[in-house]
C-alpha cells in the first residue's frame, strides 16, 4: 500500500473515520465524519506524526518551524517533529501559541520556538473546514516576527464547497494569503479505498460519490 492507503487505513482502524448518516456542523447531511479526537494513544500519535512527515517529505516543503495552533494542533507539531527526526534526520523546531499570553516566568504568546524575522513556517492542522485557525494564528504569527508561513499541512482535504461561494476551505486559503495547504489524504482518496476494498464500508460508497458530486470542489 501506498503511506496515503496506509493513512486511510490508520483513521479507519482508530475510529477516526466512520461512516454512516451525519449532520455536520454545516448542516448538511454527509455520509462520512472524520473525529481526529479519537487520536487519544501514543501509538496513535506515533503513527500520525510519521504521515505528516510523509506528506512534508513527499511535497519538499523547507522550513525552520513546525507550528500548531492551540489547542489540536499542540500534540501535531510535536508528533511531526519528532517523525521528521527519526525517519528522515530532518531537525525542525516546533512551537505553539497560547490562548492569552503569559505575564510571569518566561511570559510571551508561543512555547517551543520563539518566531524570529526570516523563519520559514509550515502551519500543523487536522482537517480545515473554514480556515479559521489560520485566521486566529497568522496576525499572532506576524505580529511577533516578520515570518514567512510557507505551507499548511492537514490531514484530510475534504474538497468540499463552503457554505458560501464555490471555493473549498484549502482553495480559499490560497487566494487569500498565498498559503499552499498541503494534505496526507482527499475525499478522493478515501474513495478509492472504499473501491478497492482497503477500508470496510463499500456499502457506503456510491453515498460517498453521491455527496462528493453535490458538494464537492475540483482542485488543480
Amino acid at each position: 500500500m501506498t503511506y496515503k492507503e496506509e493513512f486511510i487505513k490508520f483513521m479507519s482502524e482508530s475510529g477516526v473515520l466512520t461512516f454512516g448518516n451525519f449532520t455536520l456542523k454545516s448542516g448538511r447531511k454527509a455520509p462520512y465524519f472524520i473525529n481526529t479526537g479519537n487520536y487519544m494513544k501514543g501509538s496513535h500519535l506515533a503513527k500520525l506524526g510519521t504521515f505528516y512527515a510523509e506528506c512534508i517529505k513527499e511535497n519538499n516543503i523547507d522550513a525552520d518551524i513546525l507550528f500548531g495552533p492551540a489547542y489540536k494542533g499542540i500534540p501535531l507539531s510535536v508528533c511531526a517533529s519528532l517523525s521528521l527526526f527519526s525517519k528522515y534526520g530532518i531537525d525542525m523546531y516546533y512551537s505553539f501559541d497560547r490562548k492569552e499570553i503569559k505575564d510571569h516566568g518566561e511570559g510571551g504568546m508561543f512555547i517551543g520556538k520563539q518566531p524570529k524575522d526570516e523563519d520559514r513556517v509550515i502551519i500543523i492542522e487536522d482537517v480545515m473546514t473554514s480556515g479559521k485557525a489560520l485566521k486566529e494564528v497568522l496576525p499572532k504569527l506576524q505580529e511577533a516576527a516578520k515570518v514567512k508561513v510557507v505551507a499548511m499541512v492537514i490531514t484530510v482535504d475534504r474538497m468540499e464547497k463552503a457554505l458560501e461561494g464555490e471555493l473549498s476551505a484549502v482553495q480559499s486559503v490560497y487566494q487569500e494569503y498565498g498559503i499552499p495547504v498541503y494534505s496526507i489524504v482527499t475525499i478522493n482518496d478515501i474513495i478509492q479505498a472504499l473501491e478497492k476494498g482497503i477500508i470496510p464500508g463499500k456499502e457506503h460508497l456510491q453515498a460517498m460519490k453521491d455527496y462528493r458530486s453535490q458538494y464537492g470542489v475540483e482542485t488543480k
